[in-house]
């Protein structure tokens, strides 16, 4: 799915109206319809609830959705903000007319001021104060009628954005001036906003309406934001065919683990394995032997000359991918060994965990990854390579910046783990919840990534699709074992049936 910026979505409404011949008055109404069924979908009519509307096109789909409300049983008491009586837009002016001629409405205009009735706990909010047509910050009443919605403890549903948050980027936004929305129903595409945890707080849960605009305009307007689904990854994975062997599906090595963190190359391996590598190698200290053969008996065990660390990372064959990281701690040693791996190894690699720990004490290893090499860091990860990150819309716009320059890959793990390709296109990623919180998820990503690399996959497509079934393995698992109970084994034992689920065989 595209994610379009707010000017993006601006054009597509043009072309709807201007050349499909529906008028904005329809496409308000659309919009409306969406809001009321969710709403109808969660809440009686006996629900205490106040509307509020701006004066813009936000607040013309809050006055139909009173409309429709008062049509469906309900009683809603609408604020409508009108500064000086006289600063309705148009559509807001016709949305007035249709929701009076109702007779009845219980409405509060606020002109220059008003009292507005007591908010309470028990209310249902509709906020349409403000949508994605906001220039600037809040401030002066909307400011404090945002913090007024925010302190009543109501129940709110934002109608396109929770107001007072731009669509696209909110480093200007202060949340305590953001309408807090329990709910925010976003008009046909989910908004930039929503994938960034700094948001999370204002969003609450989101769903989307389709009002029915251009498919030819959404098809011929391009983007650098996706969100990666079932579909885009079904077309991407490779059916196997009848006639094949073992040696097909690449040959995979895995530098992971240390003493007392053998756990990390189990769960890389048991990743790798799942996602269908050919072939397995796991090189580790020699004091992993017992654990890789008796865990993950389909897997080689290469051991290294020192008992508890890695301290040699030369490839003695000629893999077809290599990941590197999990577990392997950051002995001196060891750290001389990913310095050498990194120099000498011209061919796209995975790095995660340890690897990038020891990246971050020598930033410099970084001019020597090959272009195409996979890097999937959590915030704190990121941060130590690249400098402290004020927030993740902040460590997004810095991980544009390294992918570009240094034509990389990078995974910002998260709820929505982000993509990030040299060619300035980010893919956020659908599946997965917090169930997956858990230690050593984070090494099955990196085994079914490399998996995927030594398959003869391109590192981006690797990268997405790896996540995605990363994710969509995390929710299997979470299905049976619970949000709590889920752990790493879980999701690297679900791996198998995520792709299975994306294939339909």
């Amino acid at each position: 799915m595209k994610i379009f910026t707010t000017e993006n979505i601006r054009h597509i409404d043009r072309v709807t109206i201007d050349d499909e011949g529906v008028s904005s008055m329809e496409l308000i109404h659309r919009v409306a319809e969406g809001v009321v069924n969710e709403i109808l979908s969660r809440w009686r009519p006996s629900k205490p609830t106040m509307v509020f509307a701006g004066a813009g096109n936000n607040g013309a789909d809050a006055l139909i959705v009173a409309k429709l409300l008062i049509e469906a049983g309900f009683n809603p008491h609408v604020v409508l903000i009108n500064v000086k009586g006289d600063s309705l837009s148009r559509d807001c002016r016709m949305a007035r007319e249709e929701l009076m001629r109702m007779g009845n409405v219980s409405m509060t205009e606020i002109v220059h001021t008003a009292h507005i009735p007591p908010l309470t706990p028990d209310h249902l909010v509709i906020d349409g104060l403000f949508g994605t047509g906001l220039r600037n910050p809040l401030e002066g009443g909307y400011m404090a009628m945002a913090r007024y919605i925010n302190e009543s403890g109501a129940t709110v549903v934002s109608i396109d954005v929770p107001s007072g948050m731009f669509g696209d980027w909110n480093t200007r936004v202060l949340a305590r001036n953001v309408v807090h929305a329990d709910l925010t129903i976003a008009v046909q595409f989910p908004r930039l906003a929503f994938f960034l945890s700094d948001n999370a707080e204002l969003v609450g849960r989101w769903k989307t309406v389709d009002i029915g605009l251009s498919r030819k305009a959404i098809e011929e307007t391009t983007t650098k934001y996706y969100l990666i689904e079932k579909d885009d990854v079904c077309r991407v994975l490779k059916r196997r065919p009848d006639f094949c062997s073992k040696a097909d599906f690449g040959h995979a090595l895995l530098f992971a683990g240390c003493y007392g963190m053998m756990g990390a190359a189990v769960m890389a391996a048991r990743g790798a394995l799942r996602a269908g590598v050919g072939k397995l190698t796991v090189h580790s200290p020699r004091c992993g032997f017992g654990v890789i053969q008796n865990s993950v008996p389909e897997a080689l065990f290469l051991p290294d000359r020192e008992e508890n660390v890695i301290s040699d990372m030369t490839p003695r064959f000629n893999y077809t991918a290599i990941g590197a990281g999990p577990g392997i701690g950051t002995n001196d040693a060891t750290k001389g060994a990913l310095e050498t791996l990194i120099k000498t190894i011209k061919r796209p690699m995975v790095l995660d965990a340890d690897a990038l720990n020891i990246i971050a004490r020598n930033p410099a290893l970084i001019d020597h990854l090959t272009p195409g090499s996979i890097l999937t860091p959590h915030s704190v990860e990121f941060d130590r390579i690249f400098g402290s990150q004020a927030s993740a819309e902040t460590r997004l716009l810095k991980a544009l910046e390294v992918a570009h320059k240094y034509k990389l890959i990078i995974v910002l793990k998260g709820r929505y783990s982000a993509t990030v390709r040299p060619d300035g296109k980010v893919f956020f990623n659908s599946t997965g919840s917090s169930a997956m919180a858990t230690p050593g998820s984070g090494d099955v990503l990196t085994g079914i990534i490399t998996a995927l690399l030594a398959q003869g996959y391109k590192s981006e497509t690797a990268a997405t699709a790896g996540v995605y079934i990363h994710g969509l393995a995390g929710d299997i698992a979470a299905a049976e074992e619970g949000e709590y109970g889920t752990t790493a084994g879980d999701i690297a034992a679900a791996t198998g049936k995520a792709i299975k689920s994306i294939l339909g065989t």
